[in-house]
């Protein structure tokens, strides 16, 4: 049975993250709950995510932004976890002016780093180099990320300190110049040119720029509500993902409280994304990955294209193991399952109910990415349906053989589902509830 109650109850702060490989239309998710929130927070990742709203008919693709951004009623936060390209957020707050969005309720964290433009060109430079890919979006997050952990990694506080930023600039500058012409062979760059740059960013970005620890605990004590908001998803976790096919952040609940500043026993709901089957874009080991026509025909219903890069998704069956195994580190309260509707027409359906790994059946997503590679899928099939159901509102009128899969999902997760997803734009959902619109 799909949970009764989901909605954002006057409590102090709820979470919303990915249980797969990222795309699994947390975006969406965001947006519904989004008018019952005070607060929106990123609180990780950078704009190697994209998260895709469609309201009304009309698509928003954002980055960097919370997703919460096209509501004006909440205060929308980029938090000390995010790694910022300046440019690219300005360039998606000038893309929704252009449509009629202000983006004036949008903050950004003074702990915030920032990517540089050595950033990307060592991505760039190092995916290159590499015999064996990563996947890397080529973006500079993961070698952002690196400089933060390093202690060298400039901050929004740095930033919008010219003399700080000169500072820090030239030294950082000095070092990436060695790398990239010594390691790989690559121009060095100019430091007027990035100086000059970043000021004119600063200048346009510094008036956003607020203590968010401070305002995000304040909001809490005060009874407001605070969704946040993840990027990626746990198979891509730093510690617990397909390591090391994965994001260089940790794009899980326990990220939250790193990412944000904000203490883990405020978080009292945590949502976790699950779309009814699964994708993974990139390199890396994918259990149930289909290599045949089914593939073909989930990509094509399901619009299984990258929305950062534009690359075809891989696409497999629901696998289950690794479903429970997110819901489990993440603590998961409730499950919002997107994109049923693009199984309608199957006449059966396979879910993951275990590997087989050197003969051995599995229940669980070892750390040996070998292992992974070699693990066969055990599946349970189930009957599918022939009908419709971007149309229904209502749990009681899916189909039998739609609502038997659904409770599948919830009893082998321990999990239940409290909204399901049959269409892309924000109205087609099913939540048992009066009170979530």
């Amino acid at each position: 049975m799909l949970c009764d109650d989901f909605k954002l109850r006057r409590m102090p702060a709820y979470t919303v993250v990915g249980t797969q490989w990222g795309d699994e239309g947390k975006g969406k998710v965001i947006d519904v709950l989004a008018p019952q929130a005070d607060y929106i927070v990123r609180f990780q990742g950078g704009n190697n995510a994209g998260h895709t709203v469609v309201a009304k008919g009309e698509k928003f693709v954002l980055h960097l932004l919370p997703s919460g951004i096209l509501h004006p009623n909440a205060q929308c936060i980029i938090g000390p976890g995010v790694v910022l390209d300046p440019k690219v957020l300005i360039e998606e707050l000038e893309a929704l002016t252009a449509k009629g969005i202000c983006g004036k309720n949008l903050w950004i964290s003074d702990r915030a780093h920032l990517i540089m433009p050595y950033h990307i060109k060592l991505d760039e430079a190092k995916e290159k180099k590499r015999q064996k890919k990563i996947g890397t979006t080529r973006r500079g997050i993961g070698p952002c990320y690196e400089d933060k952990v390093s202690r060298c990694g400039i901050r929004v506080a740095d930033w919008i300190d010219e003399a700080r930023f000169s500072k820090l600039l030239r030294e950082n500058l000095g070092e990436k110049n060695s790398l990239l012409e010594r390691v790989y062979a690559e121009s060095p760059l100019d430091f007027d040119e990035i100086h000059a740059e970043y000021r004119v960013y600063a200048a346009e970005l510094k008036h956003r720029v607020i203590d968010s620890v401070k305002v995000l605990n304040g909001a809490i004590r005060s009874g407001k509500t605070v969704l946040f908001e993840g990027a990626q998803a746990l198979m891509l976790d730093i510690d617990y993902g397909t390591y090391p096919y994965v994001t260089a952040s940790s794009p899980s609940t326990g990220g939250v409280s790193v990412g944000t500043g904000v203490p883990p026993g405020l978080l009292d709901r945590q949502v976790g994304v699950m779309k009814a089957y699964c994708t993974r874009v990139g390199e890396g080991p994918f259990v149930t990955e289909l290599m045949n026509s089914t593939a073909e025909v989930i990509r094509k219903r399901g619009g299984e294209f990258g929305a950062t890069t534009g690359r075809p998704r891989r696409c497999g069956w629901l696998d289950l193991i690794a479903a429970k195994y997110a819901c489990a580190i993440n603590g998961i309260t409730d499950i919002a399952l997107t994109k049923l509707d693009v199984l309608s027409g199957f006449d059966t359906l396979k879910v993951c109910v275990g590997y087989q790994i050197h003969g051995t059946p599995c229940d669980t997503v070892p750390a040996n990415i070998e292992d992974l590679y070699r693990a066969v899928p055990i599946y349970e099939e189930l009957p599918g349906w022939s009908q419709d159901i971007a149309t229904i509102t209502r749990y009681e009128a899916l189909p039998e053989s739609c609502k038997a899969y659904l409770q599948f999902i919830e009893t082998f997760t321990e999990t239940p589902i409290a909204m399901v997803s049959v269409g892309v734009d924000r109205s087609q959902n099913i939540i048992r509830t009066k009170d979530l619109k």
